[in-house]
């Protein structure tokens, strides 16, 4: 079967993190079917996923970075397949800010799924880890409380994301979610800001959005959850 490049596959919803539910639902080997490039998060909240390359990474709360097993455990990710028959647009001296509020500006996006992948070298990054946490699972924002930061100047590697439109917020993170993975393996995590110094990018919008429910787990089949709550736990966790 020929890889779908217009189809964006996610296991999980972000929601479901909300109230804990940390446990790996799927394996790498399995997500790694549905995708070559993505992010997420590993079983329980053991650092933040970078898919590269079908190669899965996770960076965890001391900035170490780990290759993941095929047998390895996700309970949320979100992947796709790279279109290599895509332009490449150059990037040059812009901040996070910037170059987010540019490629909206630039084109009728913002109700699409649209993956961002910018490989290049950056003035500076700064990004995060969650901790790995340990049964009984606290929820997600008492998880995301303390977050080690970490930052790097003259560091060239991989932004890899997705922008999700506000219609899906709980599903995803309405608006950019991006990761980050540097050349030499040993650095990366959630973003948090940076500034571009030279880099090349290729947007990627998608014209399905799948969804995929950890349907044999039965916490997540009895949770009760609040959507009320939900958004503003997302902003508090993820921004």
């Amino acid at each position: 079967m020929t890889n779908d490049v217009k189809r964006v596959y996610q296991h999980g919803t972000l929601a479901l993190l909300i109230p804990g539910l940390f446990t790996g639902t799927m394996t790498v080997a399995e997500l790694l079917t549905h995708g070559n490039f993505g992010i997420g998060t590993a079983h329980g909240l053991a650092g933040e996923l970078v898919l590269l390359d079908g190669h899965a990474y996770t960076v965890n709360g001391d900035g170490q970075v780990t290759e993941l097993a095929p047998d390895a455990t996700v309970p949320f990710a979100t992947v796709h397949w790279q279109d290599s028959s895509l332009p490449t647009q150059a990037v040059q001296q812009r901040t996070k800010a910037e170059l987010e509020t540019q490629i909206l500006a630039q084109a009728p996006l913002k109700n699409l799924f649209f993956a961002v992948k910018m490989t290049g070298t950056y003035k500076v990054m700064h990004t995060r880890a969650v901790q790995t946490q340990q049964e009984p699972y606290p929820n997600l924002t008492a998880a995301t409380r303390v977050q080690p930061e970490f930052e790097q100047t003259d560091v060239t590697g991989t932004l890899i994301g997705y922008y999700a439109p506000a219609l899906y917020q709980g599903a995803a993170v309405a608006g950019y979610h991006v990761h980050f993975l540097n050349d030499a393996h040993d650095f990366g995590g959630h973003i948090l800001d940076y500034t571009v110094v030279d880099a090349q990018m290729t947007l990627q919008p998608f014209e399905t959005f799948e969804q995929h429910f950890p349907s044999d787990n039965q916490a997540f089949l009895k949770s009760d959850f609040d959507l009320q709550q939900i958004n503003a736990d997302i902003e508090e966790a993820e921004h």
